[in-house]
């Protein structure tokens, strides 16, 4: 255990094993000029912070045990936990340990930041996540178009590979490089048929392939990097739109297993339309923040200004200038969008707005998986980041819909909008097509389905990735509230509920008088025709 005090600047007290306690209050204190106390009975007065070094994190059980206790003892100083490089435990086991600072295997200059971090009042959290849920990999359930369309396309991809390192350079042999030119083109007609009978296939392929270099990944970099200078709700919304930035500004790969229609967009403009969202998102809780009248509900004024933030979106990625031909005349687009096209559509699957509203502006807790958490809770942090990903993704996609609809009656846009694979008018057709069934679909069977389960779909951005998540929550009044249609699909579910116990009592019912008939009846008549036989021949032979 370390202790590091405050005399008159910092003091502090550190827990750890002998040797490396020595070493690390050495290091610290030539660095800080602090005064460092290895126990209780160094200190001259209350500790700044406690740093506990652990070196095996087995029991994760023992560890909240512990914590708890240094948490009572040295309260109102904060516990900054340093866990070793190799860990056995999720993320999510890790934060459960609800300390305000969380240091995996870290440097010397990223400890001492970190300490300062935490004796003005903030928060800090950096785990390299070699754990057991990075090397797990998510089964992901793929319709047979979808599955025929990746598996083919990705044998494909490694016959055309090997084909260019065989065809660079060219073999000598004229007759073995026309065969390998004429096998290229065989491959790619293979692919375009795949395209043509499955369509394009908007759902990224690596998603679907385990991603083994993860494993081995560089454990430099911090993958859960959480830093809070203070704790107020402030504090909490700019790391979160911070981090929802950083996430956006990658190459984003769709790993949810849907089809979004933003995806038919030019990468560019995508990232410009989620960072148009993002800062929209800002302007309004900031514009509902400094709302003064206690009259007008928070979440009244979230609903109120959706449409029009929709709209500054379309003007912030499009921009204000760009004009372009329509029937004939030259117009301004941004101006003929805002004016034609419905921004008004609800999505049903949604979050409340109060679930953000509530700890960001109302400084209220949220309660995640169980627990009311305050906001600059790591755990709850991240769940409000998740939440904000969700509204992005699906604000973005209502938008992205419209623009859909619009380029199709107005082909300059299209080729201004569009990925060059979609400006083709069979192409968008086709995928506004399947953008229409996977709706449909999720409208009228895996929605009712996940009313009745207490599930939301969720998208969130993580690292470069859209994926998707469930938010398990009461949702008992939306379900009273289905069409008939989605009600049938919740009563079938119900149904199968209820019969499947009875059918597989009734199974086993049968199976266990087969045994009987086959084992007790036929059986024992086989084995007696056998014995009558086997008596027969004996009497048989004894007579030769």
């Amino acid at each position: 255990m370390i202790y590091l005090e405050e005399e008159r600047a910092n003091q502090i007290l550190l827990i750890a094993p002998d040797l490396l306690g020595e070493s690390l209050a050495l290091q610290l204190k030539n660095k800080n000029e602090i005064k460092v106390a290895l126990s209780k009975e160094d200190l001259t007065s209350h500790p700044k912070l406690v740093i506990w070094c652990i070196d095996n994190a087995e029991l994760p059980g023992s560890i909240s045990i512990e914590l708890n206790r240094l948490q009572e003892r040295w309260n109102p100083s904060p516990i900054l936990l340093l866990l070793p490089e190799t860990l056995n435990l999720t993320t999510q086991e890790l934060l459960d340990f609800n300390c305000a600072g969380l240091l995996q295997e870290p440097t010397l200059d990223i400890l001492n930041q970190s300490i300062i971090t935490l004796i003005k009042g903030g928060r800090v959290v950096k785990l390299r996540e070699r754990q057991k849920d990075i090397t797990s990999q998510k089964n992901v359930t793929l319709g047979l178009g979808q599955w025929l369309l990746i598996s083919g396309i990705q044998e494909i991809n490694k016959d055309l590979q090997h084909l260019e390192k065989l065809l660079n350079p060219p073999p000598d042999n004229i007759f073995v490089s026309i065969m390998m030119y004429g096998r290229k083109r065989e491959l790619k007609q293979a692919k375009s048929l795949l395209n043509y009978l499955w369509g394009p296939t908007l759902v990224s392929i690596e998603n679907i392939i385990p991603n083994k270099i993860l494993k081995e990944k560089d454990i430099s970099s911090y993958q859960t990097n959480i830093i809070l200078n203070d704790r107020n709700p402030y504090s909490v919304w700019k790391e979160i739109t911070a981090r929802v930035k950083r996430s956006v500004n990658q190459e984003l790969l769709n790993s949810s297993g849907v089809i979004f229609a933003f995806d038919a967009i030019k990468p560019s403009y995508k990232t410009e339309l989620l960072l148009g969202l993002l800062t929209q998102i800002d302007l309004l809780i900031d514009k509902i923040n400094a709302s003064n009248d206690p009259t007008i509900e928070p979440s009244d004024l979230w609903d109120d200004f959706q449409i029009e933030l929709r709209k500054q979106a379309i003007r912030s990625f499009i921009g204000s200038y760009v004009s372009l031909l329509f029937k004939g005349q030259n117009t301004i687009v941004v101006d003929n969008l805002v004016n034609t096209i419905d921004l008004s559509e609800v999505d049903n699957e949604m979050t409340p707005a109060i679930m953000i509203i509530d700890p960001i502006i109302n400084k209220k807790p949220i309660l995640v998986d169980g627990k009311l958490l305050p906001s600059d809770d790591p755990r709850a942090l991240i769940h409000i980041e998740t939440l904000v990903s969700n509204w992005m993704i699906r604000t973005a996609e209502i938008i992205s819909s419209e623009l859909l609809n619009k380029s199709y009656e107005w082909p300059e846009f299209r080729n201004y909008l569009l990925k060059k694979e979609l400006r083709s008018t069979r192409e968008l057709e086709r995928l506004r097509n399947q953008l229409n069934s996977q709706n449909r679909w999720q409208e009228f069977v895996l929605m009712p389905i996940r009313l009745y389960e207490s599930k939301r779909l969720l998208y969130r951005l993580n690292k470069g990735h859209i994926q998707s998540t469930f938010l398990t929550e009461s949702r008992d009044e939306e379900l009273q509230h289905l069409g008939w249609w989605q009600q049938q699909v919740a009563l079938i579910v119900e149904a199968r509920d209820a019969i499947a116990p009875q059918l597989q009592s009734l199974v086993k019912s049968i199976g266990n008088l087969m045994v009987l008939i086959l084992t007790k009846i036929i059986g024992r008549a086989i084995g007696l025709v056998g014995k009558g036989i086997a008596q027969g021949m004996g009497k048989s032979l004894t007579k030769g």
